[in-house]
């Protein structure tokens, strides 16, 4: 056999890895700005494991009063029972939309705070300009 093909057929051994301890991966995965790595650092612990307090709907958060409180300030006097489950339908669409592209606003700046300019923004572009809050 040729010399040319024994150095061919030589197999390379590959460079030893450093084994990374569990501390220097859980610091490597929170340096980390991608999601992936999260629930992995977050998986080491038993941080996930507890059980948690299953609320209810939030939207029930908006009471009575303060939907009565709402139509008080836009000059209503008498409130039909009906309207309070309406009108929180109808302020969790709002919210859910502007919420939508504030989220958006934050995601596409790099970020994992949403900040009072992205609801600026966000309300800005579904034509409802707020003033007071930056800019």
């Amino acid at each position: 056999v040729a010399p040319t093909a024994l150095a061919s057929r030589r197999v390379r051994p590959e460079p030893r890895r450093r084994a990374m301890s569990s501390a220097e991966a859980s610091s490597s995965a929170k340096d980390s700005k991608n999601p992936k790595f999260t629930s992995e650092a977050a998986a080491i612990g038993k941080g996930n494991s507890r059980s948690r307090k299953v609320l209810k709907e939030s939207i029930q958060g908006i009471t009575k009063p303060a939907i009565r409180r709402l139509a008080r300030r836009g000059g209503v006097k008498r409130i039909s029972g009906l309207i309070y489950e309406e009108s929180r339908g109808v302020l969790k669409t709002f919210l859910e939309n502007v919420l939508r592209d504030s989220i958006t606003y934050t995601e596409h700046a790099r970020r994992k705070t949403v900040t009072a300019l992205d609801i600026v923004y966000a309300l800005k572009r579904q034509g409802r300009t707020i003033y007071g809050f930056g800019i």
